[in-house]
Protein backbone atom coordinates (compact mmCIF):
# COMPACT_ATOMS: atom_id res chain seq x y z
CA UNK A 1 0.00 0.00 0.00
CA UNK A 2 1.09 3.63 -0.34
CA UNK A 3 0.12 5.57 2.78
CA UNK A 4 0.54 9.22 3.56
CA UNK A 5 2.24 10.27 6.32
CA UNK A 6 -0.33 12.62 8.51
CA UNK A 7 1.88 13.24 11.72
CA UNK A 8 5.53 13.60 9.94
CA UNK A 9 4.14 15.26 7.42
CA UNK A 10 1.82 17.43 8.53
CA UNK A 11 2.83 21.34 8.04
CA UNK A 12 4.26 20.55 4.98
CA UNK A 13 3.40 22.47 1.80
CA UNK A 14 3.56 19.05 -0.40
CA UNK A 15 1.49 15.52 0.92
CA UNK A 16 4.28 12.60 1.43
CA UNK A 17 3.52 8.70 0.55
CA UNK A 18 5.04 6.19 1.47
CA UNK A 19 5.57 3.09 0.06
CA UNK A 20 4.97 0.31 2.94
CA UNK A 21 7.55 -2.13 1.05
CA UNK A 22 8.19 -3.79 4.65
CA UNK A 23 4.66 -5.67 4.16
CA UNK A 24 5.75 -7.78 1.89
CA UNK A 25 6.51 -11.59 2.99
CA UNK A 26 10.06 -11.19 3.76
CA UNK A 27 9.87 -7.81 4.80
CA UNK A 28 11.63 -5.32 1.86
CA UNK A 29 11.58 -4.39 -0.89
CA UNK A 30 14.04 -6.92 -2.25
CA UNK A 31 11.33 -9.64 -2.16
CA UNK A 32 10.42 -8.01 -5.90
CA UNK A 33 14.35 -8.61 -7.30
CA UNK A 34 14.59 -12.05 -5.27
CA UNK A 35 11.55 -13.20 -6.82
CA UNK A 36 12.04 -11.93 -10.58
CA UNK A 37 15.97 -12.97 -10.98
CA UNK A 38 14.51 -16.68 -10.09
CA UNK A 39 12.18 -16.31 -12.14
CA UNK A 40 14.40 -14.88 -15.27
CA UNK A 41 16.52 -17.70 -14.48
CA UNK A 42 14.68 -20.74 -14.26
CA UNK A 43 13.01 -19.26 -17.71
CA UNK A 44 16.35 -18.98 -19.16
CA UNK A 45 17.71 -22.27 -17.81
CA UNK A 46 20.18 -21.50 -15.86
CA UNK A 47 18.74 -22.57 -12.28
CA UNK A 48 16.70 -25.99 -11.86
CA UNK A 49 15.76 -27.53 -9.02
CA UNK A 50 18.62 -28.98 -6.65
CA UNK A 51 20.69 -26.35 -7.67
CA UNK A 52 22.62 -24.05 -5.43
CA UNK A 53 21.99 -20.17 -5.50
CA UNK A 54 24.21 -17.64 -3.94
CA UNK A 55 24.32 -13.75 -3.51
CA UNK A 56 25.81 -11.30 -1.62
CA UNK A 57 23.69 -9.21 0.81
CA UNK A 58 23.41 -6.75 3.38
CA UNK A 59 20.66 -9.27 4.36
CA UNK A 60 17.29 -8.54 2.99
CA UNK A 61 17.50 -9.53 -0.55
CA UNK A 62 18.82 -12.87 1.14
CA UNK A 63 16.02 -13.13 3.18
CA UNK A 64 13.89 -12.61 -0.05
CA UNK A 65 15.66 -15.12 -1.67
CA UNK A 66 15.38 -17.61 0.95
CA UNK A 67 11.70 -17.80 1.00
CA UNK A 68 11.79 -18.62 -2.94
CA UNK A 69 14.76 -21.03 -2.29
CA UNK A 70 12.46 -22.35 0.31
CA UNK A 71 9.62 -23.12 -2.50
CA UNK A 72 11.47 -24.08 -5.60
CA UNK A 73 14.01 -26.25 -3.85
CA UNK A 74 17.43 -24.82 -3.73
CA UNK A 75 20.03 -24.46 -1.72
CA UNK A 76 21.08 -20.76 -0.56
CA UNK A 77 24.51 -19.24 0.37
CA UNK A 78 24.38 -15.60 1.38
CA UNK A 79 27.63 -13.75 1.57
CA UNK A 80 27.69 -10.99 4.30
CA UNK A 81 29.78 -8.09 5.41
CA UNK A 82 30.49 -8.01 9.07
CA UNK A 83 28.99 -4.59 9.37
CA UNK A 84 25.65 -6.29 8.95
CA UNK A 85 23.74 -7.23 12.38
CA UNK A 86 23.85 -10.40 14.19
CA UNK A 87 19.85 -10.32 13.97
CA UNK A 88 19.81 -10.98 9.94
CA UNK A 89 22.33 -13.56 10.07
CA UNK A 90 20.30 -15.44 12.67
CA UNK A 91 16.86 -14.98 10.40
CA UNK A 92 18.98 -16.00 7.14
CA UNK A 93 20.36 -19.12 9.00
CA UNK A 94 17.07 -20.04 10.36
CA UNK A 95 15.00 -19.96 7.22
CA UNK A 96 17.59 -22.39 5.80
CA UNK A 97 20.35 -20.33 4.23
CA UNK A 98 24.44 -21.17 5.05
CA UNK A 99 25.64 -17.46 6.12
CA UNK A 100 29.42 -16.65 5.12
CA UNK A 101 30.77 -13.47 6.67
CA UNK A 102 33.54 -11.27 4.87
CA UNK A 103 35.42 -8.76 6.77
CA UNK A 104 34.49 -5.01 5.32
CA UNK A 105 36.42 -4.34 2.70
CA UNK A 106 36.20 -2.23 -0.28
CA UNK A 107 34.97 -3.19 -3.71
CA UNK A 108 38.45 -3.67 -5.30
CA UNK A 109 39.28 -6.31 -2.15
CA UNK A 110 39.01 -9.67 -3.13
CA UNK A 111 37.95 -10.21 0.31
CA UNK A 112 35.03 -7.68 -0.07
CA UNK A 113 31.51 -9.80 0.04
CA UNK A 114 30.91 -9.51 -3.59
CA UNK A 115 34.14 -10.39 -5.15
CA UNK A 116 33.68 -13.35 -2.39
CA UNK A 117 30.53 -14.28 -3.47
CA UNK A 118 31.15 -14.50 -7.36
CA UNK A 119 34.87 -16.25 -6.57
CA UNK A 120 32.35 -18.83 -4.85
CA UNK A 121 30.28 -19.14 -7.81
CA UNK A 122 32.66 -19.61 -10.37
CA UNK A 123 34.74 -22.45 -8.37
CA UNK A 124 31.74 -24.47 -7.38
CA UNK A 125 29.31 -23.73 -10.11
CA UNK A 126 26.88 -22.44 -8.07
CA UNK A 127 24.09 -19.31 -10.13
CA UNK A 128 24.94 -15.70 -8.63
CA UNK A 129 22.01 -13.97 -8.34
CA UNK A 130 24.14 -11.10 -8.81
CA UNK A 131 21.82 -8.40 -7.89
CA UNK A 132 24.10 -5.45 -7.80
CA UNK A 133 24.54 -5.84 -11.42
CA UNK A 134 21.72 -8.14 -13.13
CA UNK A 135 19.56 -5.62 -15.13
CA UNK A 136 16.58 -7.86 -14.14
CA UNK A 137 16.50 -5.69 -11.16
CA UNK A 138 16.40 -2.07 -12.36
CA UNK A 139 13.57 -4.01 -15.14
CA UNK A 140 11.23 -5.23 -12.28
CA UNK A 141 11.09 -1.69 -10.45
CA UNK A 142 10.49 0.04 -13.42
CA UNK A 143 7.49 -2.37 -14.71
CA UNK A 144 6.24 -3.65 -11.87
CA UNK A 145 6.97 -1.01 -8.35
CA UNK A 146 6.89 2.23 -10.58
CA UNK A 147 3.53 1.04 -12.11
CA UNK A 148 1.77 0.45 -8.90
CA UNK A 149 2.96 4.04 -7.77
CA UNK A 150 1.62 5.77 -11.20
CA UNK A 151 -1.64 3.26 -10.64
CA UNK A 152 -2.27 4.55 -7.13
CA UNK A 153 -1.06 7.77 -7.60
CA UNK A 154 -3.16 8.13 -10.84
CA UNK A 155 0.29 9.64 -12.21
CA UNK A 156 0.41 12.74 -9.71
CA UNK A 157 3.74 11.98 -8.85
CA UNK A 158 6.17 15.46 -8.20
CA UNK A 159 9.19 13.50 -6.69
CA UNK A 160 10.27 10.45 -5.73
CA UNK A 161 13.01 9.93 -3.01
CA UNK A 162 14.66 6.86 -2.46
CA UNK A 163 18.14 5.39 -1.06
CA UNK A 164 20.42 3.20 -2.97
CA UNK A 165 21.72 -0.52 -2.07
CA UNK A 166 22.27 -1.76 -5.49
CA UNK A 167 20.42 0.86 -7.22
CA UNK A 168 17.25 -1.17 -8.72
CA UNK A 169 14.56 0.86 -6.72
CA UNK A 170 15.52 4.20 -7.61
CA UNK A 171 16.79 3.78 -11.28
CA UNK A 172 13.39 0.79 -12.22
CA UNK A 173 10.88 3.78 -10.93
CA UNK A 174 12.94 6.60 -11.49
CA UNK A 175 12.62 5.76 -15.04
CA UNK A 176 8.92 4.67 -14.70
CA UNK A 177 8.06 7.71 -13.04
CA UNK A 178 9.79 10.10 -15.80
CA UNK A 179 8.34 8.23 -18.92
CA UNK A 180 4.95 9.06 -17.36
CA UNK A 181 6.02 12.69 -16.43
CA UNK A 182 9.60 13.70 -17.72
CA UNK A 183 9.43 16.34 -14.64
CA UNK A 184 9.66 14.14 -11.69
CA UNK A 185 12.17 14.76 -9.42
CA UNK A 186 14.37 11.59 -8.41
CA UNK A 187 16.57 12.14 -5.28
CA UNK A 188 18.89 9.70 -3.96
CA UNK A 189 18.75 9.50 -0.01
CA UNK A 190 22.35 8.92 0.82
CA UNK A 191 23.71 8.10 4.01
CA UNK A 192 26.35 10.48 5.31
CA UNK A 193 29.66 8.78 5.08
CA UNK A 194 28.76 7.20 1.06
CA UNK A 195 30.00 8.41 -1.57
CA UNK A 196 26.83 8.24 -4.00
CA UNK A 197 25.29 11.75 -3.33
CA UNK A 198 28.43 13.21 -4.52
CA UNK A 199 28.72 10.84 -7.42
CA UNK A 200 25.27 11.69 -8.34
CA UNK A 201 26.13 15.06 -7.92
CA UNK A 202 29.42 15.88 -9.83
CA UNK A 203 30.03 12.39 -11.25
CA UNK A 204 32.64 11.62 -8.58
CA UNK A 205 32.37 9.67 -5.79
CA UNK A 206 32.74 11.13 -2.42
CA UNK A 207 35.54 10.16 0.28
CA UNK A 208 34.62 6.83 1.37
CA UNK A 209 33.10 6.90 5.16
CA UNK A 210 31.50 4.89 7.71
CA UNK A 211 28.12 5.34 8.88
CA UNK A 212 25.73 2.62 10.77
CA UNK A 213 22.84 2.32 8.80
CA UNK A 214 22.81 -0.82 6.52
CA UNK A 215 21.48 -1.53 2.96
CA UNK A 216 21.88 2.08 1.19
CA UNK A 217 25.22 3.79 0.16
CA UNK A 218 28.42 2.54 -0.89
CA UNK A 219 32.26 3.67 -2.04
CA UNK A 220 31.30 2.63 -5.19
CA UNK A 221 28.42 2.90 -7.66
CA UNK A 222 26.43 -0.35 -8.82
CA UNK A 223 25.58 -1.09 -12.60
CA UNK A 224 22.36 -0.87 -11.54
CA UNK A 225 22.04 2.48 -10.29
CA UNK A 226 22.15 4.89 -13.50
CA UNK A 227 22.78 8.22 -12.76
CA UNK A 228 21.22 9.87 -15.84
CA UNK A 229 17.74 9.23 -14.23
CA UNK A 230 18.71 11.29 -10.60
CA UNK A 231 18.29 14.49 -10.53
CA UNK A 232 19.67 15.54 -6.96
CA UNK A 233 20.70 14.05 -3.66
CA UNK A 234 19.91 14.26 0.26
CA UNK A 235 22.45 13.58 2.59
CA UNK A 236 21.28 11.93 5.92
CA UNK A 237 23.20 11.48 9.06
CA UNK A 238 22.64 8.28 11.33
CA UNK A 239 21.00 10.53 13.73
CA UNK A 240 18.44 11.34 11.27
CA UNK A 241 17.84 8.09 10.02
CA UNK A 242 17.18 6.47 13.32
CA UNK A 243 15.45 9.44 14.77
CA UNK A 244 12.98 9.19 12.05
CA UNK A 245 12.52 5.28 11.95
CA UNK A 246 11.48 5.72 15.55
CA UNK A 247 9.18 8.72 14.79
CA UNK A 248 7.53 6.52 11.99
CA UNK A 249 7.01 3.43 14.73
CA UNK A 250 5.77 6.21 17.44
CA UNK A 251 3.74 8.48 15.10
CA UNK A 252 2.61 5.92 11.88
CA UNK A 253 2.31 3.04 12.95
CA UNK A 254 4.95 1.59 10.91
CA UNK A 255 7.67 -0.74 11.82
CA UNK A 256 10.76 -0.17 10.03
CA UNK A 257 14.20 -0.04 9.94
CA UNK A 258 16.90 3.15 9.22
CA UNK A 259 17.44 2.77 5.89
CA UNK A 260 13.52 3.70 5.76
CA UNK A 261 14.34 6.46 8.54
CA UNK A 262 17.02 7.80 5.57
CA UNK A 263 14.65 7.84 2.73
CA UNK A 264 11.65 9.35 5.12
CA UNK A 265 13.91 11.81 6.30
CA UNK A 266 14.99 13.02 2.26
CA UNK A 267 11.26 12.78 1.22
CA UNK A 268 10.14 15.31 4.16
CA UNK A 269 13.14 17.83 3.11
CA UNK A 270 12.19 17.62 -0.28
CA UNK A 271 8.40 17.63 0.56
CA UNK A 272 8.96 21.13 2.79
CA UNK A 273 10.04 23.16 -0.23
CA UNK A 274 7.33 24.72 -1.95
CA UNK A 275 8.89 24.62 -5.65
Amino acid sequence: PLLPLRRLGAGLPNPVLVKCEHLNPGGSVKDRLAMAIVNDAEARGVLREGATVIEATAGNTGVGLALFAAVRGYALVCVMPEKMSVDKRRALTALGARVIVTRNAPPHDPDNFQNVARAMAEKEGWFLADQFNNPVNARVHEEDTGREILEQTRGRVAAFVAGAGTGGTISGVGRALKRARPDTLVVLADPVGSGLADWVETGTLGPDGSYAVEGIGSSAPPANLHRYVIDAAERISDQESFETARRLVAEEGLLVGGSAGTNVAAALRVAARSD
